[in-house]
């Protein structure tokens, strides 16, 4: 895979580090990459414009209003054109700026109005990164949707050593490389995924019914990172207030039974994510009626066990997906209790979650969980927004799909 004719939009920010900007422009144009920059105003102390032109071949944008590109708005048309924007050196200014937001400048409005994926490149001392507001900054830029490459561990312009020193050319050159070859094995494959979110309803009559309290964040999330990915994805969704991307296939259901029959049409797909609270029982009889509360016979209401989605497509010989990934909400023995739920339902990745705890979990926008591995590995997840840890898990999830892909050259 090489990285002809991709078009890249860097931005340079205010760094000493900004000067490595022209040589990673010059290490892509002998690679036959489409470049376009964005010099902000602080970049302007410590790189010129006229040098970055000279390397690219292409004007410099400066200012967010050009006299004379009247025709075009640019903060939309150089989004657009991109297939990657890079901001280097991203300082913990730049950070903040897109922490909350912010279109003051040509930069940052080309960020907020972009709709293509974003690379951050941060560059500062090391108190500075490791500072609790430039971390906070992190997770939550993290949580927007925006890549990191760095920093790394080395001698800085201050002459202190610690994290905090910009990723080298070669580095950032092998990051783009190796993103830009995902994406097109991700294209090329034709990677299909399911994933089922929310809570069944198992009625009792025409009012009453047996639930839970799934609100299906979690589920939802996860399949907006899978289509992030460029993996085509259905959401199957139990009743549920959420309001959903138009963008995202979403199949609607009621009942466990009716989630599976969804499940079984989408098959074959090549991940399948159980992130659905599916009632383990339902009444054998529907009352046709509603019960009244003088009934004396509802001692005598009998149940019967669900299907098991989880344990259906985990052990299904014809259409089993490549990754199967189930979730396991407990109260106790967590860990302990999702690896035997694991190792029962034949599952690649179980996520597990303690659900009696306040805050995270059901009807919450934060979760906490661990991921657990067929191997025994377990990587813990922190409270954080559920659209955080999907972006983590999906892309857990991508690279063992790769890894186990014995078909990509």
């Amino acid at each position: 895979m090489t990285l002809k004719n991709k078009k890249i939009l860097f931005i340079v920010g205010g760094g000493i580090s900004a000067y490595k900007s022209l040589d990673l422009i010059r290490l892509l144009q002998k690679n036959s990459v489409s470049i376009k920059t964005i010099l902000t105003k602080s970049g302007k102390e410590f790189v010129t414009p006229l040098s970055i032109a000279a390397l690219t071949k292409n004007k410099v944008y400066e200012d967010i209003f050009n006299k004379n590109n009247e025709a075009e708005i640019d903060h939309i048309s150089l989004s657009r054109w991109a297939d990657l924007i890079v901001v280097l050196p991203t300082t913990a200014n730049f950070m903040t700026k897109l922490s909350i937001g912010k279109a003051e400048d040509l930069a940052t409005t080309v960020l907020l109005a972009s709709n293509k994926d974003i690379l951050l490149v941060p560059a500062m001392n090391v108190r500075m990164w490791l500072h609790k507001a430039t971390q906070k900054n992190v997770k939550i830029l993290q949580d927007y949707g925006y890549h990191f490459v760095g920093p790394q561990k080395g001698e800085m312009a201050c002459g202190e050593y610690g994290e905090g020193k910009m990723s080298s050319p070669r580095q950032i050159f092998s990051y783009l490389k190796n993103y830009f070859n995902r994406k097109n094995i991700v294209k090329n494959k034709n990677f299909k995924a399911l994933v089922t979110t929310g809570p069944t309803r198992e009625y009792l009559d025409p009012v009453r019914y047996i639930s839970n309290e799934s609100s299906g964040k979690q589920g939802y999330e996860l399949a907006l990172a899978l289509k992030k990915m460029g993996i085509k994805t259905t959401l199957v969704v139990g009743p549920s207030n959420l309001n959903f991307s138009k963008d995202l296939k979403i199949k609607k259901v009621i009942s466990a039974n009716n989630m599976l029959d969804e499940v079984k049409k989408l098959l074959p797909v090549d991940i399948a994510i159980c992130a659905a609270a599916v009632a383990d029982y339902s009444p054998v009889k529907k009352n046709k009626n509603k019960i009244k509360k003088d009934a004396t016979n509802l001692s005598l209401i009998k149940l019967e066990k669900n299907p098991d989605i989880l344990d259906f497509l985990g052990k299904n010989n014809k259409h089993r997906p490549k990754i199967v990934v189930g979730f396991s909400a407990e109260t106790e023995n967590i860990i302990f209790n999702s690896k035997s739920k694991m190792k029962n339902k034949y599952c690649d990745l179980m996520i597990a979650n303690d659900v009696s705890k306040k805050g995270t979990g059901f009807n919450s926008d934060y979760n906490k969980v661990a991921i657990i591995h067929k191997n025994g590995k377990i990587q813990n997840i922190k409270k954080n927004k559920k659209s955080y840890i999907a972006n983590m898990v999906a892309k857990i999830i991508l690279d063992k799909l790769l890894m186990n892909d014995k078909n990509i050259n």
